[in-house]
């Protein structure tokens, strides 16, 4: 005789050991939901929501704050609001560690049925679940084992139209654990009282048991908030390998870049970088900044750069050069100019996980020459991709201890697309506070985007001495 099902709560406490320090957490309608409740509140784990909500807790509720679900939710301290185009471009983007679902079946190939379409008779309505799944580096589906009437929701293949292929890696029902491996479904983990015989003769999809099946228990992890802050500018860069690509933020003049990193860099001496900025290094010689101003120039003059991606590379000025200039015409450098909005858009859909984009900027120009063209209702369009980096070094006025930033005037510009974009950020501010001290409606960069902060300090300059 099989043991009791699992309730809602069990299912919910065994998916969260599948959580770690500084995971950045998907949750689906549906049971997912129920997750933030079994973490205590300084659990260490970015919750998001499609609703907007990005670090939230579901024991308390704050007025005008709902999950996937549409439930009353509480922000926690470090917890902060954005729209339904930045949710998207963190879901799609990669940005996710893993993404909860309740999926109406999951077939043998890892293939999903979201429950939401199942419940609308022939129409597909999976809402974000698409982007959860696509997006995440792990998929989990936590759902009843079987459907009402005892029809099996482990199927091996979908009944309806898929909502998801091949994104499903762990199942975890109210019977059992199961994982999808490259031969199909593993049975891992059986709930208390059940056998491994038990589950597969309810399971239609052909199961495997591993040879170290055990059974499930319910102990939720204690887990604890990352360290982000580092103490020193090369301590946050000194695993930058050769041939990096690296985001450079800064519009022309000193506001908003990053010195202290920069100088950094220099002073690490990595080779054969590719930087992708607004400018190559001209506030020198512009009437942005003065003769000993510190930017892109000093990793230029160190032999560092081999290649610029930028909308706004040489100087003004004829007769007043950039160092990069000097090095392009001297041939040890290459450069690929973008224009300004282009350069924003392609950093954008690169952090959004859009691969491509069309766009009329640039279309029967020089810029244009040898891309793919296309007419769109009469207009021509080129195609740009995305900007992906390896590391970004970016500059805030304030962060928390999460990486929450807020920004001072318009040194906002290009940091906070260039953070989204890379794989490892590392930030620059002049204080640093606790989680809470900076307001969900202030924050303009999640923390979730950042992976170091350094604070420069009170007697650097952002001047070299000559």
């Amino acid at each position: 005789m099989p043991g009791n099902r699992l309730e809602p709560s069990n299912m919910v406490g065994r998916a969260a050991q599948e959580l770690f320090p500084g995971a950045v957490v998907a949750l689906g309608m549906g049971l997912p939901c129920h997750l933030p409740g079994e973490l205590p509140a300084n659990g260490g784990v970015w919750f998001i929501a499609d609703s907007g909500a990005l670090g939230f807790q579901s024991q308390e509720s704050d007025e005008g704050v709902v999950d996937s679900g549409g439930n009353a939710v509480a922000m926690l301290p470090g917890g902060s609001f954005t729209g339904v185009v930045d949710v998207a471009g963190i879901l799609r983007g990669g940005h996710t560690d893993v993404a909860f679902l309740q999926p109406s079946q999951v077939s043998a190939t890892g293939d999903f049925v979201h429950w939401t379409t199942e419940e609308t008779a022939g129409l597909s309505a999976p809402g974000s679940a698409v982007d959860m799944a696509y997006g995440a580096t792990t998929v989990i589906a936590i759902m009843p084992h079987q459907y009402p009437g005892e029809r099996s929701n482990i199927v091996e293949k979908c009944s309806v139209p898929v909502d998801g292929v091949g994104r499903v890696d762990i199942i975890i029902t109210d019977v059992a654990v199961i994982k999808v491996v490259a031969t199909g479904l593993e049975l891992v983990e059986t709930a208390p009282g059940w056998t491994a015989e038990e589950i597969i003769a309810i399971t239609e999809a052909p199961l495997t048991v591993a040879s170290d099946v055990k059974e499930m228990t319910f102990d939720v992890p204690t887990l604890e908030p990352l360290n982000k802050v580092y103490p020193t500018a090369i301590d946050a860069l000194s695993d930058v390998p050769e041939g990096s690509v690296i985001n450079v933020d800064g519009f022309a003049g000193p506001g908003g870049m990053a010195h202290y990193l920069m100088v950094g860099l220099r002073d690490l001496g990595v080779k054969k970088l590719q930087l992708i900025s607004n400018t190559a290094g001209v506030a020198r010689v512009s009437a942005f900044g003065s003769p000993n101003i510190i930017d892109h120039s000093i990793l230029v003059e160190n032999n560092q750069v081999v290649k610029a991606t930028a909308s706004y590379p040489v100087s003004p000025s004829a007769s007043r050069p950039s160092a990069f200039e000097e090095a392009y015409n001297r041939g040890e450098t290459d450069l690929e100019v973008v224009p300004q909005g282009t350069l924003a858009e392609r950093l954008r859909s690169g952090g959004a996980g859009v691969a491509a984009f069309y766009t009329p900027t640039g279309a029967g120009t020089l810029l244009g020459d040898g891309k793919e063209t296309r007419n769109i209702d009469g207009k021509d369009y080129i195609l740009e991709t995305g900007l992906r980096a390896d590391f970004c070094i970016i500059r805030g006025h304030k962060a928390d201890t999460l990486g929450n930033v807020v920004y001072k005037g318009t040194s906002r510009n290009f940091n906070p697309v260039m953070a989204t974009t890379a794989k490892v950020t590392v930030l620059e501010v002049d204080e640093i506070l606790e989680p809470g001290q900076l307001g969900p409606e202030e924050i303009v960069t999640p923390g979730l985007f950042v992976d170091r902060i350094v604070v420069r300090p009170s007697d650097f300059s952002a001047y070299l001495d000559i």
